[in-house]
């Protein structure tokens, strides 16, 4: 069977993690590991500051309480995402606003963004699909402009830019993913991007359980203490590890990805030019990052047929999200702005293809040679 996907893992990964168990014999966190981590993503990244996190949900919940999103605020973001994306904000007491996607992309329709702006909107929260930017230079110039936050999700993100700018450094915060899923893995994980230097102290607090720890770590107080409202976002020293042990080696990891994705964009053309299937779409100005290739099928029926051909022939495909403003909780926490034309639509026709780093090209040419073999049947 070829799978969807697999974890990344490199080597080294198990001498860092007995490294610290063994020698550093620190595992809570924040040590050795943690900090090259949090380097190699503040450099890559260009921001003020990174923390790793113990899941990008737990980084979305720190910039909504950074934001101070209350109850009764409203934050517009697309429907077409995962769950985490708006749980963060419900959690605080804000309604969720979803508005369209882009055929193109799968990303925001920035055109729709500031119709479905009100006196209680606090935040936009842009979601960069498959590696792929949103339009930034209108999010943020309709943000300045109604003073909102701009929250980037760009758990999807690591190492792709918009206009030669990484994705996540554009609004107040970023957050990214380490989830087995992501291109780089921690098990569970994330991290926290923070733009502006202001933030970077109540960040600290906040991931720290409310205590001024980091500080104290620093030699800037003599004991730590709690100072302020927090939690425990704060991951394992050995989660840090086993990730550093990619980041060393990202851009071999990042250049592997490529090749798969631009395999299957090559082999997979026919189809698109007789009209059978549609490709993923990136601009000109978006370097994306290989986080995942897929396909669109005319409709959810044949998409559904295709599925099952395939794991006839030990492939597994997986569709993706469920639009949120038609499930119960987004019914219940949440309103559509506009007119829902093209994201029930597409993510219907939307089909994910294995990718992920030990996939071999002979295994991507197999999974080419299936879809193909199933249009030749239709």
């Amino acid at each position: 069977m070829i799978d969807f996907n697999r974890p990344t893992y490199t080597p080294k990964a198990m001498e860092y993690i007995d490294d610290v168990i063994n020698v550093q014999l620190m595992m809570c966190g924040d040590g050795k590991y943690t900090k090259l981590c949090n380097k190699w993503l503040k450099d890559s990244c260009k921001v003020s500051s990174v923390m790793l996190t113990t899941s990008c949900t737990h980084a979305l919940e720190m910039t909504a309480l950074l934001s101070g999103i209350k109850e009764g605020d409203e934050v517009i973001m697309p429907s077409y995402t995962f769950c985490s994306t708006a749980d963060a904000f419900v959690l605080r007491g804000a309604k969720i606003v979803f508005v369209d996607i882009r055929p193109d992309t799968m990303n925001m329709d920035e055109s729709k963004i500031e119709e479905a702006i009100t006196p209680r909107t606090k935040a936009i929260v842009p979601v960069h699909y498959a590696g792929v930017g949103c339009e930034m230079d209108t999010i943020m110039d309709i943000a300045a402009r109604h003073s909102l936050y701009v929250i980037e999700d760009s758990a999807q993100g690591i190492m792709a830019s918009y206009k030669g700018k990484p994705l996540g450094s554009f609004g107040d915060f970023g957050c990214l993913s380490f989830h087995e899923t992501k291109n780089f893995t921690m098990g569970e994980g994330g991290a926290i991007l923070i733009r502006d230097g202001d933030n970077i102290l109540k960040a600290e607090v906040l991931r720290e359980k409310g205590t001024d720890r980091a500080r104290f770590f620093r030699g800037e107080v003599d004991k730590y203490t709690w100072v302020d409202k927090g939690s425990s976002y704060l991951p394992s020293e050995m989660n840090a590890a086993y990730l550093w042990a990619q980041l060393e080696q990202a851009r071999s990891i990042f250049d592997d990805r490529m090749r798969k994705w631009n395999l299957y964009y090559e082999l997979l053309s026919d189809l698109k030019q007789k009209g059978c299937i549609e490709l993923p779409f990136i601009p000109d100005y978006c370097s994306h990052n290989a986080h995942m290739f897929y396909i669109k099928t005319s409709d959810i029926n044949e998409r559904s047929k295709l599925i099952s051909f395939l794991y006839s022939k030990d492939i597994h495909a997986v569709f993706h999200y469920v639009p949120l403003h038609s499930s119960p909780a987004g019914l219940k926490y949440g309103r559509m702005a506009g007119e829902d034309k093209y994201t029930t639509k597409e993510s219907n026709r939307l089909l994910r293809l294995p990718l992920f780093h030990c996939l071999t090209l002979d295994e991507v040419e197999y999974v080419c040679d299936a879809v193909k073999e199933f249009y030749s049947r239709t």
